[in-house]
């Protein structure tokens, strides 16, 4: 599977949209505005299984 992701648009705590790569680790995001570093992580698809009722 490609590593290669959609890049987030937005930072997920203060919703500014300047985000740069973070050197700190793989996949790593750092907000300009908040001053934060988060990253976003895939987990998987639900079963299709599960109901939402």
């Amino acid at each position: 599977m490609s590593e290669n992701r959609q890049p987030p648009l937005y930072c997920p705590y203060c919703g500014d949209e300047d985000l740069r790569p973070n050197e700190a680790a793989h996949g790593a995001w750092e907000c300009r505005s908040c001053v934060r570093v988060f990253s976003v992580k895939f987990i998987g698809l639900l079963s299709k299984g599960v109901s939402s009722k």
